[in-house]
């Protein structure tokens, strides 16, 4: 057996009203990849939390390489070889790319910067990680993939023994999640122990070695990755079989609802767009990282100023200057980064349910409707089985895949025309992602548009009527699905060869 380098031995943490860890153990090997699975509020980013100095455990014992330790803040972590990357990143965006991976502890000569050897430094670093990144980028032009690799590079130049990856694949397209797997590989072979959070069953079993699954704050079964199959991990999670990834569809598709043609950005890769969405359709958009996709969605709702190009909903020419106008029309977001665009993290529950939709519980002008607004949020948090303590809970202190559940009972409650969805299960486990595939339907059945950008082809091919594929800001085609003897592999592969049409 190999050596032992991390060990976490009965971790217990509380907070007001829930007990998120209660005697949670976890042991990492040298040199290994080890996958932490769960439903969403199963306790995993609690438990990685304590591990970085985020949290405090209330009680429990940490040890690392057979040392105790005891971090009181994520610096003194990173400082002792335990890094963490994030699923929300949190970087600075004005600042350039060497900036942000020596934020805190520049090379400096007398007092004054050394430029030139954080340049040198990170590209030296670049280079081993096969990261063709210019360090001097400005992070707000970079794509997500493009920052989480920085913020892995910065893990590596901590010459960390032990990377935390909080759901690291959820924004990367196949390409760049090849790129992150040989990331991972040449880490492990040097010995690194890599703890990997993912609701991605196929990742984990193809790169992880051991496997340990949490189901409400409790460790159920720590197992070999070569020993799992998809059903028993599954099962494992959720506590009960789920024989089915996708429900079954239901809906008629009817007369054209929306019409976009020749739809282009300003200041964007969008470039001459022309498709249509029918009543009661689910149209997915393929495409690799920068081709597009979101900018389509992000034109339609008025977020990117349109440069040319016309929007007709059910026969009638719109504009959506901005988002207010697009949901006054009908039309409703959830966005890729819920953290930076989607939750308002000092509000409650509530707040961030009603926020989109205040004129509905508007009394004579002046005065909100408390018990209509309590009322939609009880609704919402039944509805999308939310795990909260209760509906004036804080936002942020929810897992990511409840935030996102949040955001989508949010804009459910508009009742829109035309749902735009970008990665709508980015981060949410198998079960959750059921549920919201069964709303996505659900609405779909009730006559309404869905337009839905994803990642995951397995799910686009699940869930949608058809795929719109985007390739260098165009469209580069259409993947019909439904047809007889076309294999899954078969569709993929038609997909992935629009993707690379303007490439």
């Amino acid at each position: 057996m190999q050596d032992i380098l991390l060990e976490m031995k009965n971790i217990t943490k509380e907070f007001p009203s829930v007990k998120a860890l209660s005697g949670v153990s976890l042991t990492v090997r040298k040199g290994t990849v080890h996958a932490l699975m769960g439903e969403n509020g199963a306790g995993k980013s609690t438990l990685m939390k304590c591990l970085f100095g985020i949290y405090s455990e209330d009680s429990g014992e940490i040890y690392l390489e057979g040392k105790r330790v005891k971090f009181s803040n994520p610096a003194d972590a990173l400082e002792n070889g335990v890094a963490m990357v994030h699923q929300e990143l949190n970087q600075a965006l004005k600042r350039s790319v060497s900036d942000n991976i020596w934020l805190g502890r520049y090379p400096t000569r007398f007092g004054i910067t050394l430029e030139g050897k954080m340049y040198s430094e990170t590209k030296k670093i670049f280079e081993e990680l096969d990261i063709k990144v210019d360090p001097r980028t400005i992070m707000s032009t970079m794509s997500v993939s493009d920052r989480q690799m920085v913020e892995i590079a910065k893990a590596v130049s901590y010459n960390a023994k032990v990377i935390v990856l909080d759901e690291p694949t959820s924004s990367l397209n196949e390409r760049e999640v090849e790129h992150l797997f040989r990331i991972i590989n040449k880490l492990r072979d040097n010995g690194c122990g890599i703890i990997y959070i993912s609701h991605k069953m196929e990742e984990i079993l193809r790169i992880s070695d051991d496997v340990t699954i949490m189901r409400d704050g409790k460790h159920i079964a720590t197992e070999k990755a070569s020993e799992l199959t998809m059903d028993r991990i599954i099962k494992l999670m959720v506590g009960r079989e789920l024989t089915e990834r996708f429900p079954p569809k239901h809906n008629k598709v009817g007369d054209v609802a929306l019409k976009v043609e020749d739809l282009s950005a300003r200041y964007a890769n969008v470039d001459g767009v022309s498709f249509e969405v029918r009543e009661g359709e689910v149209v997915g958009i393929a495409g690799l990282g920068g081709s597009g996709r979101t900018e389509v969605l992000e034109t339609i709702f008025g977020l990117l100023t349109k440069k040319s190009g016309k929007l007709t909903l059910k026969g009638k020419v719109i504009t959506n200057k901005n988002p207010r106008e697009a949901i006054a029309n009908g039309f409703a977001m959830l966005t890729e980064e819920r953290r930076a665009t989607g939750i308002f993290g000092i509000l409650d529950i509530t707040e961030n349910t009603v926020i989109s939709n205040l004129s509905r519980y508007r009394l004579a002008g002046l005065f909100l409707n408390k018990r209509k607004m309590h009322k939609d949020t009880e609704w919402s948090i039944g509805a999308m089985r939310i795990k909260t303590p209760n509906k004036n809970t804080k936002i942020r202190s929810l897992s990511g895949g409840n935030q996102q559940k949040v955001i989508l009972g949010r804009w459910l409650l508009t009742e829109p025309e035309v749902l735009l969805l970008d990665e709508p299960t980015r981060g949410i486990d198998v079960g959750a992602k059921y549920e919201i595939y069964q709303l996505i339907l659900e609405l779909a059945e009730k006559g309404k548009s869905v337009i839905m950008v994803s990642s995951e082809m397995p799910e686009l091919m699940g869930v949608c009527d058809r795929i719109l594929v985007m390739s260098g800001g165009r469209l580069a085609g259409e993947v019909k699905l439904g047809e007889d003897g076309r294999s899954g592999g078969d569709i993929q592969e038609e997909i992935m060869s629009l993707a690379a049409k303007y490439v």
